[in-house]
């Protein structure tokens, strides 16, 4: 099974990456998970070259079962965050 990186350890590569301290690259990488946040709430798409895009899809009412009683149920409409990965991400996890 894979490994499992953490904010944490992506705060440790982003610091030595770039030279700068633990601090700092705490502060870089929350806000970039902020911003991404701020615009999927706001209902745009954030496109990172190279990367991919995070998208807001919107999941349509249905009707569903309470596995406990087997009752139906409806489930309303929300909106869900999703990412689509760009070709250069696809090609490097083949590779």
């Amino acid at each position: 099974m894979a490994n499992v990186i953490t904010k944490t350890d992506l705060v440790d590569k982003v610091a030595e990456a770039t030279e700068i301290t633990k601090a700092e690259a705490t502060k870089v990488v929350s806000a970039v998970l902020d911003a991404i946040k701020d615009e999927l709430a706001a209902g745009n798409e954030v496109n990172i070259a190279g990367f991919g895009k995070f998208v807001v899809r919107d999941r349509a009412a249905r009707t569903g079962k309470n596995p406990a009683t087997g009752e139906s149920i409806q489930i309303p409409a929300t909106k869900a965050p999703a990412f689509v990965a760009g070709k250069a991400l696809k090609d490097a996890i083949k590779a």
